[in-house]
């Protein structure tokens, strides 16, 4: 786990930000107070979530093209182990099982992706579209409603398909708007009777900064200083006008919802009494959030972004700036494209003030910030390196996203373990829920209007180019299992608890949860080996040793009686 020290960047990033609600936001009032006891308001929805290239499987069967990811994990040395998601949980072949799981948990909702090389294959409709990936969601979506399972479908968690990419450079193409549009609409057409939420992108930030600007992720492409903002832009552009279409098109016969999912970090300046500090947390909280937030709930990027941008790029001689621009007739069409805003958040950084020189070549999106990220050693960090436990950092996160008091999803929120052996009895896992939903229900007590939570995610998956090393599941997955069992952590128990309870009714009853949830876990499954050989010296212990001592115990007896019988 990481030092106190400026850490790397994370992988997954920040939640939703508008520049009125940064001028609100008292930066001096942090209230980290005790537990809180109460409940949520009624008609609040619980639920978990997945993405396709995650948890699908299947990725070449019954007629799916190939995705940038598919590509990209193919490639030695991108993933860790050279893992890919080839067959992942093959969630493909397990709709019914999995959500016999939800089931078990009483979601009241289910986040999945659609993948769009499964429906389109090249990503183009006139090029083909594959009945059988069509037959898939249905199945998934009519078996969610038979379950009374609200689905919240995601149009986009990364997974563009690999001709696309090839053919026009991906989001680095304007001809992206057109074609994620068609796709959006042949979605709509065939699903939006039953699907009634919708979330257009996944996380913008992560596709534009990491695949395209430090090539962590797929596509894997390093454009230093311009390929994240570029591609943004035309994510943006592409968000707005499904929404558009689905306002125009599908809103009057179908009643539904689109909505955009925003991930990020809080940032808490290092020094509340230093201006310096506190304008430097904003512009890091600006330049996740506010990046895609606030042209899409005021029609342009933030201020300080175009200020830093736009000086930065001068110094290095350029005569536009490296950040791209609306037309005013742009501003006006994407300002308001929002009907509901998904927020996904994991962790908070402690962020200083400090200054890096432009040059000729140097900038990127991280220096263009003009800041540095901190964490305290005293955060609990139990997986990801980047992932410390910090809640009251949800609630600020939250008092910071208000806007005319949007309507919010908490999308995405959880916690993961990195060990070679995975306790079911994930205790972390359950302070992390217990503590971060609390956080949660104070921001709603402080006003904020959030109408649901997701937690991340349902089962142990993919998780991009960490491979299978990390694990955020309630339910564990065997990967080493070609069946690809699942079985419930006790975190399960605890997250089913606050469900049925809608919260938490009283000190009593909660501090019973824990020990319930545990009790869940026999010391016979307590441990899942992830080494064959760990596992079969388990096997070696629970049976074959008892067997042995059993054995020496009745021969002892025989020579016994043997020797009793010689003497007498």
């Amino acid at each position: 786990m990481l030092p106190c020290c400026a850490v790397r960047t994370c992988h997954v990033l920040v939640l939703v930000l508008c520049l009125s609600a940064a001028e609100d936001f008292d930066w001096t009032k942090n209230d980290r107070g005790s537990f809180y006891y109460g409940t949520f308001p009624a008609g609040f929805s619980w639920g978990a979530g997945s993405s396709a290239y995650q948890t699908e499987g299947a990725w070449d069967q019954d007629g799916k093209g190939l995705s940038i990811w598919d590509v990209f994990s193919h490639r030695k040395g991108k993933i860790l182990q050279n893992d890919t998601g080839d067959s992942s949980c093959q969630g493909y072949y397990k709709i019914k099982e999995d959500i016999s799981l939800m089931k078990e948990l009483k979601l009241d909702h289910y986040r999945f992706s659609i993948s769009w090389p499964r429906i389109m294959p090249t990503g183009i409709k006139s090029d083909h579209v594959n009945e059988k990936g069509i037959k898939y969601y249905d199945e998934l979506i009519d078996n969610l409603l038979e379950n009374k399972i609200t689905p919240i479908a995601t149009l986009y968690h990364w997974d563009l398909p690999q001709v696309l990419q090839e053919k026009y450079g991906g989001w680095q193409n304007i001809s992206m708007v057109n074609y994620f549009n068609e796709f959006a609409n042949l979605c709509f057409e065939r699903f939006g009777n039953r699907v009634k939420y919708w979330i257009t992108l996944n996380n913008p930030w992560s596709v534009a900064v990491e695949g395209y600007e430090t090539g962590e992720h797929a596509p894997g492409l390093k454009l230093r200083g311009t390929g994240a903002y570029r591609a943004a832009h035309h994510m943006i552009k592409a968000h707005a006008k499904v929404w558009h279409t689905y306002d125009t098109k599908w809103r009057g016969k179908q009643k539904g919802l689109v909505g955009i999912s925003l991930s990020g970090d809080w940032g808490e300046p290092v020094d509340i009494s230093n201006q310096k500090d506190i304008e430097a947390a904003e512009r890091y909280v600006q330049f996740y959030i506010g990046w895609f937030a606030t042209p899409i709930f005021h029609g342009d990027y933030p201020q300080v972004m175009k200020d830093f941008i736009g000086r930065k790029s001068a110094q290095q001689g350029l005569g536009t700036s490296r950040l791209p621009t609306f037309s005013s007739q742009e501003k006006s069409y994407v300002k308001g494209t929002c009907d509901f805003l998904g927020i996904g958040h994991f962790t908070t950084r402690y962020i200083t003030q400090k200054n890096y020189q432009s040059g000729h070549g140097s900038s990127s999106y991280f220096t263009d910030r003009d800041l540095a990220e901190l964490v305290d050693p005293r955060w609990p960090d139990p997986g990801s390196e980047w992932l410390y436990s910090v809640p009251w950092g949800f609630r600020r996160l939250l008092n910071f996203a208000q806007y005319r008091n949007p309507m919010i999803y908490v999308t995405e929120n959880g916690v993961s373990e990195k060990i070679m052996c995975t306790e079911l009895c994930d205790d972390w896992r359950i302070q992390y829920y217990k503590d971060y939903t609390n956080e949660m229900l104070k921001a709603i007590k402080d006003g904020v209007n959030v109408r649901g939570y997701t937690a991340w995610s349902l089962l142990d998956k993919f998780e991009w180019d960490e491979g299978y090393s990390e694990r955020f599941g309630l339910y564990y997955v065997d990967f080493r299992n070609k069946n690809k069992p699942r079985y419930p952590k006790a975190s399960v128990q605890y997250y089913k608890r606050i469900i049925s309870s809608n919260g938490f009714p009283n000190q009593r009853e909660v501090e019973n949860w824990k020990r319930k949830a545990t009790e869940t876990c026999s010391s016979s499954n307590q441990l899942l080996a992830a080494d064959p050989l760990t596992s079969h010296m388990e096997m070696v212990t629970e049976v074959v040793v008892p067997t042995v001592c059993t054995l020496c115990i009745l021969l002892s007896a025989v020579f016994l009686m043997f020797l009793l019988r010689r003497h007498n």
